[in-house]
Parts: C-alpha cells; sequence; structure tokens
C-alpha cells in the first residue's frame, strides 16, 4: 500500500478512543502547526462521555458512537466497528486509549495499518495498571511504546520506545504525566513517519527508512 508522502495529499487517518483524548489533542495540535501531514476523518467512540468525542467536534472532526454495550458480541461490535471506519477510507487508524480488546477477524482487517500507544515499555507490563505495576515492581524506567497492532495484546510489532526516569518521590500520578507528556511528542512523530512513507511492516518485521529498527 502506498503512503502519502511529506509532498502530497495528506494521511488519511480514523483515530480510535474510549477517554479523555489528549493524544488526539496532540496529533490534532500537531497537524494544525503544520508539522504532522495528516487528516484525521473520523475520530469513533464506543463511549458517549468520552471527552475526545468534544475535542473532535471542536476541531471540526466527524464523530462516530458505536456503544458495545448495544452489541451482543464482541464479533458484532467489531463487524459494526470496520463498517464504520472502511466509510471513511483511512489508510491508517490510529489507536490512542481506545479500551477494547479486538477480534482477530478485526486486527487481521487492518494489520499493517493499524497502531497503538501502550504506557510501558514493552514487553513489560502488558495490560492495565503500568504505572502502578511498575512502582510495584521496583522499576528504574518506565515509558511508552508505539506499535503495529496484533492479535497478540500489546504484543505486535513495536516501531518506537520512548523511556523516561522513575524517580524516588513518583507516585501513579506523576510518573503517568511524565509518560504522557512523552506519548504526546511520540505518536505523531510516528505517524509523521508513515505520511512520509518512510516506515514499512514487512511480515512482522519494522522497516524505518529501509532499514530494520
Amino acid at each position: 500500500m502506498k503512503h502519502a508522502t511529506a509532498t502530497s495529499r495528506p494521511l488519511p487517518i480514523v483515530v480510535l478512543l474510549s477517554g479523555s483524548g489528549s493524544n488526539l489533542q496532540a496529533i490534532i495540535d500537531r497537524i494544525a502547526e503544520g508539522k504532522l501531514n495528516a487528516e484525521i476523518m473520523a475520530v469513533i467512540s464506543n463511549k458517549a462521555d468520552a471527552y475526545g468525542l468534544e475535542r473532535a467536534r471542536k476541531a471540526g472532526i466527524p464523530t462516530e458512537l458505536i456503544e458495545h454495550s448495544q452489541f451482543d458480541n464482541r464479533e458484532s461490535f467489531d463487524a459494526q466497528l470496520i463498517k464504520t471506519i472502511d466509510k471513511y477510507q483511512p489508510e491508517l487508524i490510529v489507536l490512542a486509549g481506545f479500551m477494547r480488546i479486538l477480534t482477530n477477524q478485526f486486527v487481521d482487517h487492518y494489520y499493517g495499518r493499524m497502531i497503538n500507544i501502550h504506557p510501558s515499555l514493552l514487553p513489560r507490563h502488558r495490560g492495565l495498571h503500568t504505572h502502578r505495576r511498575v512502582l510495584e515492581a521496583g522499576d528504574s524506567e518506565h515509558g511508552l511504546s508505539i506499535h503495529f497492532v496484533s492479535s497478540e495484546l500489546d504484543g505486535g510489532p513495536v516501531i518506537l520506545q520512548t523511556r523516561v526516569p522513575v524517580l524516588a518521590d513518583d507516585n501513579e500520578e506523576t510518573l503517568a504525566l511524565r509518560v504522557l507528556t512523552r506519548e504526546h511528542q511520540s505518536y505523531p512523530e510516528v505517524i509523521q513517519w508513515i505520511a512520509e512513507n518512510r516506515l514499512q511492516l514487512s511480515g512482522d518485521q519494522v522497516l524505518l527508512d529501509g532499514k530494520p529498527i
């Protein structure tokens, strides 16, 4: 699949979220600053009270609400999600705090075109409550991982990891904020790599400028 380049049309993306949407805001801001050559075609949430939907509306971005509680099972929810996403014809699906375990059907449909950001240095601390678990484990460093999404939870090929120190007086809130600040820098950067056609997934190998990461 050919992506947009820095001198061509913006990369069309769809963002999926379940919460406040601070990473969405970082992407919106970077686009507005002319530092990210992408266009958000739609923001989709599974929760009506997700503040990310309000962020999208304020930016004039189409929004969609697909409440998982209205579906009998994951398969029917994901089928509706695919139908909704595909009408916007995105080249990249960006998961920005989308708190759903996706079916293999969904992941296979978008494999190589869907990325996620996770607040830990994968493969350490997959799943939830990563900041608490880092502190409980006595880790000296923490961070984030941006990866292609695979059928393995938080287990797809890693694109970028950003590290932050764990300080002696850290609690969950201070540590989470330090990681989140770096998320807001790193996620738009990776999306821009894709927009510039610098990033590819070859099988399970991530290539940046043709070289394995």
